[in-house]
């Protein structure tokens, strides 16, 4: 009596061919089976990932404007678009008293007419700081991980109604991607550079008059593929268009090299992260953004 730890991969013809872990074949004749049972999956190595050293690993997905180290925190600023370009990453330490690194964290952003605004882990110590000082959070958000194999299998063959686009990929944001975000069109060229900025893609799909119906952005780094500002036009939700959008960004980045995606959702977002996690992506930890109160 032996036994084998696998996939099933087929069974008929009286034979029973299990893949292992390590992509080998295993046949078996069924006549041989004296039992089976299913076995839970080994936990995902994202879920081993730090919270600390992931949101470290996905900061170059979203390049600011001007950065500025202070200790171990980076200071980002992008002209006021977006809180992830324009939040101090409080990670780790910042060399300096937490009251101290407050404070000149609440200078640099004055000084340059912005609001000071502070990503943070809840519990942590710059969290308390941060709080003990005024701060208090105004979006929390997910940040969702996943092997970029398990996304694309998970997308599988896409929808018929949109299976039938065609899906441009460019690396410039055009006026027409801008308008279908109210934000990025006020911010204008600041949106546009740090949409922009790095090793990435633009996935589009269009009417015939050129309107944005679905867009979405991969941004690649090491071997990680950040997806963002994925949208479809509401009245065209439900037909597949964002998915095509979504397999087109997680293959160009698996020809990159890619083998693990990411994407951050605001957690009031609810619709947004039963979706992702139907796709394959999973709850990794989450996060806040504070501001000092009004």
């Amino acid at each position: 009596m032996t036994d084998v730890l696998g996939t099933c991969a087929s069974w008929d013809d009286g034979r029973l061919v299990v893949r292992r872990e390590d992509g080998e074949l295993v046949t078996i004749a069924t006549a041989d089976v004296v039992s089976g049972k299913p076995v839970p999956p080994r936990p995902s190595v994202h879920r081993r990932l730090d919270p600390v050293e992931a949101d470290r690993l996905a900061l170059p997905g979203w390049r600011p404007l001007e950065s500025e180290p202070l200790g171990e925190w980076v200071l980002r600023a992008s002209e006021g678009f977006s809180s992830r370009g324009c939040s101090v990453l409080s990670l780790g330490d910042p060399g300096i008293p937490l009251t101290q690194a407050v404070t000149e964290t609440q200078q640099w952003y004055s000084s340059r007419g912005l609001r000071p605004q502070a990503h943070v882990h809840p519990g942590s110590p710059p969290d308390t700081a941060f709080r003990e000082a005024g701060w208090r959070a105004y979006e929390s958000t997910s940040l969702m991980l996943a092997s970029a194999s398990r996304v694309l299998r998970r997308l599988g063959q896409t929808d018929s109604a949109g299976a039938g686009l065609e899906v441009t990929l460019t690396d410039h944001v055009d006026e027409a991607w801008l308008a279908t975000d109210e934000r990025s069109a006020r911010f204008g060229s600041a949106a546009r550079a740090v949409l922009e900025a790095g090793d990435v893609v633009l996935a589009t799909v269009r009417d015939p008059t050129g309107a944005v119906l679905s867009r979405g952005r991969g941004a690649f780094h090491g071997d990680w593929l950040g997806v963002s500002s994925v949208w479809t036009e509401p009245s065209r939700r439900g037909q597949g268009l964002g998915a095509v959008v979504l397999r087109e960004l997680l293959e160009w980045g698996a020809e990159q090299g890619a083998t693990t995606t990411y994407l951050q959702v605001v957690e009031s977002n609810t619709v947004a992260r039963d979706l992702y996690e139907r796709r394959g992506y999973e709850l990794h930890h989450r996060y806040d953004y504070l501001a000092p109160s009004v």
